[in-house]
Parts: structure tokens; C-alpha cells; sequence
């Protein structure tokens, strides 16, 4: 379960496009920040998480916030300033569960990879989706969870949703802040749809042939849409973007809205739901953990700055920016995440996620105030540098803010541990279920 919105640059404090993203997955499925450079394949064909695909023999430069033991990419942006973010969305139309298809992360990075625009990057997901389909899982330890996609594309100038229910697709422009999460959210509005999807429709009686074909009407599955509460996030991140666009929404804004609970005083993560952007796991009924968040600000005629947590739960972590043409993230210097506890940035600051969860009020009044001050200077100093091409210094910027974060850890792992988690029995359990998993002893 995720959540992905846009905010285009007319209504920004800044005047550029904003693209951000909650990736909200498995507890223990470590994500991993990645840059790969533009380059050259040696045959026009790719290993993606399950086939293996055409493509283009050109690969543009790309940032990458992706699950580790997958291909494709939860959300990223690419040199020319193309960003994406997908959803699972939950159809009437069944997959085979073949693993024959390309997920929504593989469509995702493809797109990026070979696209130089927002347009390209809708009309090469369209193009891999007919050609490959969609029948792919796209859980970790979950090998059930089969799923459609939808994705909010953006660059400088344009942006469109895109959604999909199997073979089937549509699509509009957005031209004011929009956002998605896990239901179908286009109507009748949509710009294009596949050939095919009216016929299939009326063919199967989800819609009648006297009104107007209504895309979500016609292929969303109401029990999983329901259980997984993407209608009441869509509305939160709507509602926010829409009381701060003066204009003065910013970078620093849209970490908010990531950050956001429904509960806004005296939160604890045993209190959380489906219902919240910053999404807390606690078993059965909320399975989804927010494990990396995501926030592009696209450029016309400069660089974009992405801002990546690389860790869990926003409100417990920092946005540190991130620069194409740098080696920051090249694995000598930020080693790649597996599948339990390791000596990378997600994993070291997963023991700050689950000490939270352990004292919440404690150590978010920590991260809190660390993000306040840090994440404001660095976003000042990457304001001032917007127009330059200062690789060196906005390489030792990142370096900097990387280094920061690992001396506030230090803070917090010396600090006394607690033996007792708060929260019901349940929601006690299934941590303590989770921490076995990956060796994490200190609950």
C-alpha cells in the first residue's frame, strides 16, 4: 500500500514541479537506494524481476528507492527529469499468478530508464503493458499478492495517472496537485482508454451502455479497495496540498504530508491504521509498513534535487538530497540492503524505527528535532545551488547529510533499552514475531 501525489510548479513556493511518494510494504523488506548511470546495453533485452524483456539499448541515468530482492523500483526519476510512483490497485480482473508478466516496479524503472519525458514515460508503460502484461507478484515474503498498478508520472511540464485493471488502461492529464493511492481513482474523465475496455465492460455487465463509461465503476474490487483505505489517504494528501498552495508549498511541505497521522496529538505507532499517509504495520488488518519515502523537486533547465528517506516510517526518519552525475550512492559508498540485519543505511536505521516503536514519545521528540533543524539547512543550501552544476559540492552535501544521520543514531543506540513494547497483545506479538525474523534482538 503506497501513496503518491503531485504538485505542479505554478502553485509552488519555488515555481517547480514536486513529485512524492510513501512506499508502504512488508516490515522486514528493506529498501535500497540506488543510482544507475546512463550506459549502454549489449543487447537490447533485460532480466526484469521475472522475464526477461526488450528494451532499448540506451539507458538513461536513474535514482531509485526499490525493494532489494527485486529489479524494478517503488518510485525514482531519471536525468532528464521524469519522475514516477506506482500503487497497487485492486480489479475485477483476475491475474493467472504465473509470474509471466512485468510488475508495476519493473514498468516503473523501464519507463524511466528510456524516457525523456512524461508523455514517453505513459505511452512506454502502455506500450511494455500490452506486450508483457501485468501477472506478476509483487509481494516479498507475501507470494500472494498479485496486483494492477497505477502510476503518477510527472517532469517539468506535464503529468498524467495512469491506471490499470489487468490488459486495461486509462488515462488523463493532471494541471493542479492530485494524488493516488490504492483504488482506482479515474472516471469519466480520462483522456484515453484502451480500445478494448468498453466492450469487456458491457460484456460482463459491470457498467451499462446508457450512461457514461466510468473506468473506476467499471473494474474496481470493492472489498481489498476498501480494507486497503486508499480513499481516506487520496483525501488526507488532497486536503494538505490543498489549504498550503498560496502559492507556498515546498520540499519541506510535502516531508510533512508523508509524515502525516490521522492522529495528530499523543500518536503511538500501536495506534495506526490504514487510514494514515505514514503507515505503522501491526498485523492482520494493516500488514503495510512505510519502509522508504520519496520527494522530487523537477527542475526546467537544471537538475532536480531528490530528497530520499532510505528507511522506515517518515516520521522517524530524515530526507537527505541526493544528485545525478555524484557517486554518493555507488555501492563502495552506501552498501545495499538484504534480508536481515546488516551494516546498511536501512537497516541501521531500522533499529531507530523499532526502538521507536518501543518509545515513540522519546524517540520521535529525538528525530523531530533533528529533522527541523538539519533538513531546513540542507534544503536552504539546495535552493541556493538550483541553477548551478556544483557536483562536487552538492556530492559533499549528500556525504554530509548521510553523516549526520549516523551520529544521531549513535545518539539514540546509546540511550538506556526498553524492555516493553506498548500497544495490545496482537500488536506486541506480531513484532516480536517480525524481530525474530531478521535477528533484531532488542525487543
Amino acid at each position: 500500500m503506497c501513496d503518491t501525489f503531485f504538485s505542479p510548479a505554478h502553485v509552488n513556493l519555488h515555481g517547480y514541479a514536486i513529485l512524492a511518494k510513501n512506499s508502504d510494504r512488508e516490515p522486514n523488506e528493506a529498501q535500497s537506494i540506488v543510482r544507475f548511470p546512463a550506459h549502454k546495453r549489449s543487447e537490447k533485452r533485460v532480466q526484469a524481476t521475472f522475464i526477461v524483456v526488450d528494451c532499448l539499448e540506451q539507458v538513461h541515468e536513474v535514482i531509485l528507492s526499490k525493494p532489494f530482492h527485486m529489479w524494478g523500483a517503488e518510485m525514482g526519476v531519471n536525468e532528464h527529469g521524469v519522475a514516477i510512483g506506482n500503487e497497487a490497485v485492486f480489479t475485477k480482473m483476475k491475474l493467472s499468478r504465473n509470474n509471466d508478466g512485468l510488475t508495476g516496479m519493473d514498468l516503473l524503472r523501464l519507463a524511466l530508464e528510456q524516457s525523456i519525458s512524461a508523455t514517453e514515460a505513459l505511452h512506454v508503460i502502455i506500450q511494455l503493458l500490452g506486450k508483457y502484461g501485468q501477472d506478476a507478484c509483487g509481494g516479498y515474503q507475501d507470494r500472494g499478492m498479485y496486483y494492477s498498478n497505477s502510476f503518477l508520472i510527472a517532469d517539468t511540464q506535464s503529468a498524467y495517472v495512469l491506471e490499470t485493471a489487468g490488459p486495461f488502461w486509462a488515462y488523463k492529464s493532471v494541471k493542479t496537485f492530485y494524488a493516488i493511492s490504492n483504488l482506482l481513482s479515474i472516471g469519466t474523465d480520462f483522456d484515453e482508454i484502451h480500445p478494448a475496455a468498453k466492450a469487456y465492460a458491457y460484456q460482463k455487465s459491470w457498467m451499462k451502455r446508457d450512461v457514461p463509461f466510468h473506468f473506476q465503476e467499471a473494474f474496481s474490487e470493492p472489498i481489498m479497495t476498501f480494507l486497503g483505505r486508499g480513499a481516506s489517504r487520496k483525501q488526507q494528501c488532497e486536503i494538505q496540498l490543498g489549504t498550503t498552495q498560496n502559492p507556498s508549498f515546498s520540499v519541506l511541505d510535502a516531508f510533512q504530508i508523508l509524515r502525516s497521522h490521522r492522529k495528530k496529538e499523543h500518536f503511538e505507532p500501536c495506534h495506526g491504521d490504514m487510514g494514515n499517509i505514514c503507515l505503522h504495520a501491526q498485523g492482520i488488518l494493516t500488514p503495510s509498513q512505510t519502509t522508504g519515502s520519496m520527494v522530487v523537486e523537477l527542475r526546467e533547465k537544471a537538475q532536480s534535487s531528490v530528497w530520499l528517506t532510505g528507511s522506515s516510517a517518515p516520521c522517524l526518519s530524515v530526507f537527505k538530497p541526493f544528485y545525478f552525475g555524484t557517486t554518493t550512492l555507488e555501492e563502495a559508498h552506501f552498501l545495499p540492503s538484504t534480508h536481515q540485519m546488516d551494516e546498511s543505511y536501512w537497516w541501521k536505521w531500522e533499529k531507530i524505527h523499532r526502538a521507536g516503536l518501543l518509545n515513540y514519545a522519546l524517540i520521535h521528540s529525538l528525530v523531530q528535532h533533528f529533522q527541523m533543524e538539519k533538513e531546513k539547512s540542507w534544503f536552504d543550501v539546495d535552493q541556493q545551488w538550483a541553477n548551478q552544476d556544483n557536483l562536487s559540492e552538492k556530492e559533499q552535501l549528500s556525504q554530509k547529510a548521510l553523516e549526520d544521520c549516523l551520529q544521531l543514531f549513535k545518539q539514540i543506540e546509546e540511550l538506556p533499552k526498553l524492555s516493553s513494547m506498548r500497544g495490545h497483545w496482537g500488536y506486541r506479538w506480531y513484532w516480536k514475531w517480525q524481530n525474530r525474523k531478521v535477528n533484531y534482538e532488542r525487543a
